[in-house]
């Protein structure tokens, strides 16, 4: 096989990985923070907190697996190692994470929350990042590597799509009794089951089959020395030291507190503030359903037209504005009435076309990752695809982080009161718990927008990037 040829089989293999990493973030963004709060009583501020204090080790442990992986020498290739171990302790961490032991005190459980996040987030990393420099590697067309993203990106959200409708239509309605099947403990046993199998799966699954590239991908030079502490500090200041890597990486801060915001409270919005049936918020996945394959469809194409700092511009705004717009028009009084059909088509509207824009979004960010490699490469001579792409992981894991950080604070701020119910909660406590969700999670969005405006890499420049690559390394 050629090794400039990338098959369907070779696509979707790598892809199928982010369906594995995407569940596992589901379950860490979509239900636990919830399942902590709600279900076993910790507060929000501590619950919040518990994730801050393992984001210290994700802004530590990415960019050193990036390095290390960059780094790494095996028959095995650089990546592939860590593929192959890493669902082991992620599955582990999950069902310690939903299994604590029985009579903990509050500060027990947040001990045990501390623990538990610290293991899943460092064991997730293991396979995130050097999955993601695989991806990099596989191409090194502008236009493929889109491509090679957008099955990632398309992959990755069936992940969630799978977990949402086995949540929300298989377990959650039939949990239900007098509670809404959310706030049931016992529910949560088969999605740890199913979730962790699925994981497992999908995980070893893109490792298994994607080996057979390992013979075409870039290795370390024989002259790289051995890892050492200094070497990984070299590297992180080297990556950070390329100014399209900073507006990206500032872009993907803002965008980490509009997404973290969004889904930490995204059960609490469909069971509080909309007052949807567990049915009615499991129809919402027809949001990503409609919005990330159109995304899956356009994206490569929308990089042959346009340049990426201009998709990314538009995506990100459309991302920001539509992702707040059906709380902000309940907000001034003009959204359908809660629990009615009428309001989840109004949700799925404007749903549907925020998933388009994250799904644009999020290939465009990736691809121009790759980017950012090749440049970095004809500028220093060292191929850091691990190191680059740690910053995608890392923010998307610290998105959920920091998202229930301010979820958490917001929470408590406005007496959000544990172990609630549908239709008990004040008016006053359910707007300020829109206002939190609508207009002030809308503002991080636009300001990312401003960094995305200011990365530099077009279609053209790459061109140019890539000539000299090869004049180079004659």
């Amino acid at each position: 096989m050629d090794a400039e040829q990338l098959t369907v089989k070779t696509k979707l293999a790598f892809g199928i990985g982010a369906t594995g990493e995407a569940a596992t973030n589901w379950i860490f963004s979509g239900i636990t923070f919830f399942f902590y709060n709600q279900v076993l009583g910790l507060s929000g501020s501590l619950t919040g907190f518990a994730v801050l204090i393992a984001i210290i080790f994700d802004a530590i442990s990415d960019p050193v697996m990036g390095s290390i992986s960059d780094r790494f020498k095996s028959k095995w290739g650089r990546r592939h190692p860590f593929m192959f171990f890493a669902p082991f302790p992620t599955v582990l961490a999950i069902c310690l994470m939903f299994f604590p032991p029985d009579g903990l005190s509050n500060y027990g459980l947040f001990a045990w929350l501390i623990g538990t996040t610290i293991i899943l987030r460092v064991s997730i990393t293991l396979f995130a990042v050097p999955h993601l420099a695989l991806g990099a590697e596989l191409s090194e067309d502008y236009i493929e590597r889109s491509r090679v993203m957008s099955y990632n990106n398309l992959l990755g959200y069936m992940g969630v799509i799978i977990m949402h409708i086995f949540a929300w239509f298989l377990v959650f309605p039939n949990f239900s009794g007098e509670e809404i099947g959310q706030l049931n403990q016992a529910a949560y046993t088969p999605i740890v089951i199913f979730s962790t199998i699925l994981i497992a799966v999908c995980i070893l699954s893109s490792a298994y089959f994607t080996r057979d590239r390992i013979p075409y991908l870039k290795q370390p030079l024989d002259s790289t020395p051995k890892i050492s502490p200094m070497d990984l500090l070299q590297d992180i200041i080297g990556a950070l030291g390329n100014r399209n890597y900073l507006r990206l990486v500032a872009g993907m801060f803002f965008i980490t507190l509009l997404i973290g915001t969004h889904e930490t409270l995204a059960i609490y919005m469909g069971t509080f503030f909309w007052e949807l049936s567990p049915t009615q918020i499991g129809l919402l996945v027809i949001n990503n359903i409609l919005g990330f394959g159109l995304g899956f469809a356009i994206t490569a194409r929308l990089h042959q037209r346009f340049d990426k700092p201009v998709i990314m511009v538009v995506s990100v705004i459309v991302l920001s504005i539509f992702w707040s717009a059906a709380v902000n028009l309940r907000l001034l009084g003009l959204a359908p009435e809660n629990s009615s059909t009428n309001l989840v088509i109004f949700i799925i509207f404007f749903g549907s076309i925020t998933s388009v824009g994250g799904s644009v979004l999020n290939i465009s960010v990736m691809s121009a990752l790759a980017d950012i490699a090749d440049e970095h490469e004809l500028n220093t001579g060292v191929r850091q695809e691990g190191v680059f792409y740690a910053a995608r992981t890392l923010f998307a894991k610290t998105s959920s982080g920091i998202g229930h950080v301010v979820a958490g604070l917001a929470l408590d701020f406005i007496n959000f009161p544990t172990n609630s119910k549908p239709g008990e909660i004040s008016n006053e406590t359910i707007f300020h718990l829109g206002l939190i969700d609508g207009p002030f999670a809308m503002i991080w969005g636009l300001i990312a927008a401003f960094f995305y405006a200011r990365y530099k890499i077009t279609k053209q420049s790459h061109q140019k990037i890539k000539a000299d690559l090869q004049i180079k390394n004659l």
